[in-house]
């Protein structure tokens, strides 16, 4: 269920414990940029507070600062963000932000378990046809820093390409940012083919290892991956969605590398991804108007009315509309109207981005990051 169900990053850090990140990286601005990252994070997931009242503050530093990215800020005004931050939350909740580790792991913990339940991963579970008893599991991992610094980062790779089926490494990569950077699309990620240049023993090890789980799980795998001051840290690994062209190539080549037989190749691909190889594309003769370029996340060709919510997608589509959901990004609230959807379009985010991978997932055709339409 990618992406469906909630997580919180960088839990244990107060006022005290913020020191001692500072002490132990001798870096203020890695240490305060985790710390306002944590009280966005918790505040949302586990407060319900809308990430929108944190990027408020956020937007504000940032326009004082002169500055365009989050990543371009320094330690004293990430710093000066967390006195204001925990005032909102308290503003708003009527309570102070939980300040003893062991509570906010206690409250992390229940807000996953929690998240089992929310619309999002209802709305999954029916479209995947995925049984409500299963329950869930809530991982508590070590947590490593891709914001360390330039020989840090984040990203998301595929052992294959999940459009396609093609044997190469396919992703993308953020120097200096955490997890949540790559997949929400705040920021454009970089090729995984940068890696290579910018630290290529940690391209070497993702190489190997990338190619230990193909082996080891007899699948085409999603991994996301951290790289803390040089070092590769591999988060999670799973089966990759891929498109219905991208199920056949890979379900044969893989018997012909002796990895699956045939009869496993046949079942790799379900019957719906037949239809996926019957979607419609666009007459190469024919004539177009381009209004605008982005990212072939999820190949096929769609039409309707544009809509810019989630809500107005089902809507219209339940009245016998069709139509194409563009937003600047998805999110996992957006599963129902991107269900609806016949196309996906969004101006943000990178091939491995919520939409992609979602997209790809429901055999919708998507384009993301798309530039020059706004010149139209």
């Amino acid at each position: 269920m990618p992406g469906m169900m909630d997580t919180v990053l960088n839990i244990g850090l107060n006022d005290e414990a913020v020191q001692g990140l500072i002490q132990m990286s001798d870096n203020p601005r890695f240490a305060y940029d985790s710390y306002r990252r944590f009280i966005t994070m918790f505040g949302n997931v586990v407060m319900g507070i809308p990430h929108t009242v944190f990027e408020e503050l956020l937007e504000a530093a940032k326009k004082r600062e002169g500055v365009r990215l989050d990543s371009e800020l320094s330690a004293q005004a990430l710093q000066e963000l967390i006195a204001p931050m925990k005032a909102r939350v308290q503003e708003i909740t009527g309570r102070a932000f939980p300040n003893r580790p062991w509570d906010q792991l206690r409250l992390s913990i229940d807000a996953v378990f929690a998240s089992w339940h929310n619309d999002r991963a209802v709305a999954y579970r029916q479209l995947h046809g995925i049984p409500e008893d299963w329950g869930t599991a809530v991982n508590v991992q070590a947590m490593v820093f891709g914001n360390r610094g330039e020989d840090s980062g984040t990203g998301v790779v595929f052992t294959r390409d999940p459009s396609t089926g093609e044997k190469y490494l396919y992703g993308e990569f953020l120097p200096n940012a955490q997890g949540e950077d790559v997949v929400a699309g705040i920021r454009d990620p970089q090729p995984i083919s940068a890696l290579r240049r910018l630290m290529p023993h940690v391209y070497a090890d993702l190489v190997d290892v990338c190619q230990r789980l193909e082996r080891h799980f007899r699948d085409m795998q999603d991994i996301e991956f951290t790289v803390q001051d040089g070092t590769l840290y591999l988060l999670q690994t799973r089966s990759a969605k891929r498109t219905a062209p991208a199920a056949v190539r890979a379900a044969i080549e893989m018997v012909a590398e002796g990895l699956i037989d045939q009869r496993e190749a046949v079942l790799r691909v379900e019957p719906e991804q037949i239809d996926q190889l019957l979607h419609p594309m666009i007459d190469p003769q024919a004539e177009v108007k381009v209004l605008g370029r982005g990212l072939p996340a999820s190949p096929g060709a769609a039409s309707g009315r544009v809509v810019f919510t989630a809500e107005e997608a089902v809507r219209r589509q339940e009245s016998g509309v069709r139509v194409l959901l563009v937003r600047n990004e998805t999110s996992p609230e957006d599963i129902r109207g991107m269900h609806a959807a016949r196309g996906i379009l969004t101006a943000r985010g990178g091939m491995t981005s919520h939409a992609a991978v979602v997209a790809r997932g429901m055999g919708k055709s998507c384009v993301v990051e798309l530039s020059g339409a706004g010149d139209q």
